[in-house]
């Protein structure tokens, strides 16, 4: 599988079949429109206008609206199904847009209601909260003076001693007297009376006290029949707004023909957004975008159709950053399609990683969880998952990658003898079997061959770099660069050949091998090593670049390789986890007790495994493989194609 190759498409057409041709465009789904040079200005030419901002508000306020209905309605359907079909040019025709955005627009205003009676619901709260520590008091509340005196609302803070207050206020007038009328933790609520003569020297005195006066904003009704008044008024607006919810739900038959209005919307605002990226004429409007060359065929089917003059060209190597990436995939690489996105998409003229990477992601997931009966699980909720819920595009990637990555892990699980960790043997001690019974045949197992697997693991990092190098030194190879993959890769392989050489004599494997030859191989590679790291350097920055290139080159490797011992440390993990919640639920020797205790824990073990080891076979691939040779910053080709939100696609 490869990169798309894409052709730089220019058009013409005349005005009146501007609308036309885009309809079909979008129905075709096959060509991204580029904004164009605004130096064509010049030459008479002026940018398209579109209704994008109105159709997005349009899909906007009719998603809320179907938001409001799965809110105040929700919808009942099966656990995993799949969207509802419909066919292109039903989701071309903009007829069906005005019905929904009234429906829309009354749903929305219902919920506009809701807002203002919630608002008058907070602000009676508020009055019955601010009444509360009146309520005793047999006072209206906007009583403030008589003939004479004076009356002030206020509160003290608790800790604040008030006959101490109440001091003061003697002092300060002996026709001046505090009242409390009630208190909690933090404040004793107060109603001071004094003559109208003395009213400045009492708030004097009570300014050190912290006293805060109270105001009730006019209300006339004692603290009791105010929050008696407020309390009616709650039980009325609760009715009111059970009446609007009542009507909002009421239509929630239009959910469907807001749903399909939603995506009629999203499809016209794709289609206006790419009209405004056009330029054009009093006659004609000029186009440019990108084209993937496999399509070139069908595209000319479709535009002889039309009045238009036409013309596709090989983009060159200076537009080549500007060039959409679309990458082509079978049904196996499609599915590491989700780990590149999550990376980034190669550069337009780098390498489509999704085939390269696959078998190493597969085997390392597999390896990682090494269990039959999590890759079981893995392998029936993708099936299942694929049969009901009818996936696309990412879903559908996901889906296959949860497939393979399950179907290594079962293969892997089997070599392991793994089902659920060791939890068929701690069935078979329940139920009083023989010693022996439940134990699976394996090639290896986790707690076993530990050592055995963290040399594995750190050969299959070996094998995984020296493939990446590999691809490195085929792209160097085809664009000429010949000598950097002889001093690059070229020297990394002779001295690993070297390191081999020696060390399968000095252990004994292969004792013909004689040590000098793997010392001279060994030697040959480390100066081609030192010359290559040093080859751009002059002066003294030559010899300084030795020690750097031996530094980079031993630590660089040396971390490369021992981060591919997390696949001995992940299989070790799970494995050991598994058997502790078997054996933990084998001590009651009792099926039930073990029964709950295996569902819970392996439940657990199993997500902190799926997470756990997607995350560090991502890392292995992204920075380990992908370092030697990905050229990332690719942009994803985006077309103008009808893409809808809640319903599926069928051809016409």
């Amino acid at each position: 599988m490869a990169i798309v190759k894409m052709k730089k498409l220019r058009l013409m057409v005349i005005r009146a079949e501007k609308d036309r041709l885009l309809r079909d465009l979008e129905r075709f789904g096959c060509v991204e429109f580029a904004v164009m040079d605004d130096r064509l200005r010049e030459k008479g030419l002026y940018q398209e206008s579109a209704d994008t901002l109105t159709l997005r508000s349009t899909q906007n306020a009719i998603q809320n609206a179907i938001a409001l209905l799965d809110r105040y309605a929700p919808e009942k359907k099966p656990l995993l199904s799949a969207k509802p079909q419909v066919e292109v040019d039903t989701l071309l025709d903009a007829s069906v847009l005005k019905s929904a955005q009234e429906k829309a627009a009354e749903i929305n205003g219902l919920e506009e209601k809701i807002k203002r009676l919630t608002a008058e619901e907070n602000r009676q709260n508020g009055l019955i909260e601010s009444v509360r520590p009146w309520l005793d008091l047999d006072l209206p509340l906007n009583t403030v003076s008589t003939e004479r005196s004076v009356i002030l609302w206020g509160s003290i803070p608790a800790r604040v001693d008030l006959s101490a207050v109440s001091a003061a206020v003697e002092e300060a007038s002996d026709e001046a007297e505090l009242f409390r009328i009630s208190g909690d933790k933090s404040t004793n609520y107060v109603l001071l009376v004094c003559i109208r003569e003395a009213q400045q020297a009492v708030q004097e005195k009570l300014r050190p006290f912290g006293f805060t006066a109270v105001s009730f904003n006019g209300e006339g009704e004692t603290a009791a029949r105010t929050a008696e008044e407020a309390e009616n008024r709650l039980a009325v607006l609760a009715q009111e707004k059970e009446s609007v919810r009542d009507e909002i739900v009421r239509r929630a038959s239009s959910r469907d023909e807001l749903k399909l209005a939603s995506d009629v919307a999203g499809a016209a605002a794709v289609r206006a957004e790419a009209e405004g990226r056009l330029m054009g004429m009093d006659s004609t409007v000029i186009m440019q975008g990108w084209v993937p060359a496999e399509k070139e065929k069908e595209l000319a089917s479709l535009l002889e159709n039309y009045g238009c003059a036409w013309e596709t060209e090989d983009p060159s190597p200076d537009e080549y950053p500007d060039v959409p990436v679309q990458l082509k995939n079978n049904r196996v690489t499609d599915a590491l399609n989700m780990v590149t996105n999550m990376y980034s998409l190669p550069a337009y003229d780098g390498v489509d990683p999704n085939p390269l990477m696959a078998p190493f992601f597969i085997l390392f997931y597999g390896l990682m969880m090494a269990d039959m009966g999590y890759g079981l699980v893995m392998m029936i909720a993708a099936v299942v998952a694929m049969a009901k819920i009818k996936p696309r595009r990412g879903s559908l990637s996901f889906c296959r990658l949860l497939l393979y990555c399950g179907i290594s892990t079962f293969i892997i699980g089997a070599l392991t003898g793994g089902f659920f960790g060791d939890a068929l043997e701690q069935v078979g001690k329940i139920l009083g079997k023989p010693e022996g019974w439940g134990v699976l045949p394996s090639v290896f197992t986790p707690m076993g061959d530990t050592t055995m697997i963290l040399i594995g693991s750190m050969a299959l990092g070996i094998i995984h770099l020296n493939a990446g190098m590999l691809i490195s030194a085929v792209e160097k190879c085809k664009k000429g660069d010949i000598a950097s993959a002889v001093w690059e890769e070229g020297a990394l392989w002779v001295t690993l050949i070297g390191i081999i050489l020696f060390a399968l004599n000095k252990t004994g494997v292969a004792p013909q091998i004689p040590e000098i030859a793997g010392k001279a191989v060994l030697i040959v590679g480390v100066v081609m090593i030192l010359y290559g790291g040093t080859r751009g350097a002059t002066g003294f920055g030559k010899f300084t670049s030795i020690f750097g290139t031996l530094y980079s080159t031993v630590t660089g490797w040396f971390g490369d390789i021992l981060s591919y011992t997390r696949i001995m440390a992940l299989m070790l993990a799970g494995s050991v986890i598994a058997t502790v919640f078997n054996t933990i639920g084998g001590i009651a020797n009792n099926l039930l007790v073990f029964a709950i205790i295996f569902l819970v824990g392996h439940a657990l073990n199993f997500g902190l495994n799926l997470l756990g080891c997607y995350v560090h076979d991502l890392r292995l691939q992204c920075l380990e493989f992908f370092g030697k040779f990905y050229k990332d910053g690719g942009r994803a080709f985006a077309p103008l194609a009808v893409n809808p939100k809640y319903y599926d696609t069928v051809e016409n």
